[in-house]
């Protein structure tokens, strides 16, 4: 398989030199630009995008068949969402230290087996977010400790039962959704 630098060299290069650089919004997650920038073509546009520090989810399984899954309610959105634990990676803190704090704090878990799978860039036409995707196994309890503005339910749920909700559409979260088929493909060992 062809890296990033093969497929640039096989085809025109179409990068983007950035002429000028203004902030819209800085608040406590996002940081919102403003970019002048040179096309490969000579021409210059506008590019707005949103800055974010990057996150870490987790694919917890709480023994070889069922996964943890996390309901929320997401304001934005204005309803609950059923989703897999992650949380966004603190200044300085290493993807994987993120992963062990959220699995902790919003499940309540501590594991001991983890398995870094994939980095996933959810929404490449408006932001530079990176999740970093982990599996964690043999699961220990040792209690949940939620930030004081987060409120969900943990929930323990066959992964063949958390596939058919994101068939029904009761699981619509992008990551979930992602996540969940990497567990199916790694519970089947194609992966």
């Amino acid at each position: 398989m062809a890296d990033r630098t093969d497929h640039e060299k096989a085809g025109q290069d179409m990068s983007e030199k950035q002429l000028t650089c203004q902030t819209v919004f800085k608040g406590k997650l996002l940081h919102v630009v403003s970019d002048t920038v040179r096309l490969s073509n000579g021409h210059e546009t506008v590019r707005e995008y949103i800055r974010h520090p990057g996150a870490a989810m987790i694919i917890a399984m709480a023994d070889e068949n069922t996964i943890v899954l996390v309901r929320q309610y997401r304001y934005p959105l204005d309803r609950h969402f059923i989703e897999l634990p992650a949380g966004k990676i603190d200044p300085g803190e290493e993807p994987m230290d993120t992963a062990k704090r959220e699995l902790r704090e919003e499940c309540g878990y501590e594991a001991k087996a983890w398995r870094h799978l994939t980095t996933l860039h959810p929404c490449i036409g408006y932001a530079n977010e990176r999740i970093e995707l982990y599996l964690a196994r043999d699961l220990v309890a040792v209690g949940q400790q939620l930030d004081d503005d987060e409120l969900l339910e943990v929930l323990h749920v066959p992964v063949t039962e958390a596939l058919l909700w994101v068939r029904d559409g009761k699981i619509t979260e992008a990551k979930a959704v992602t996540g969940l088929l990497w567990a199916e493909k790694i519970l089947r060992g194609e992966w």
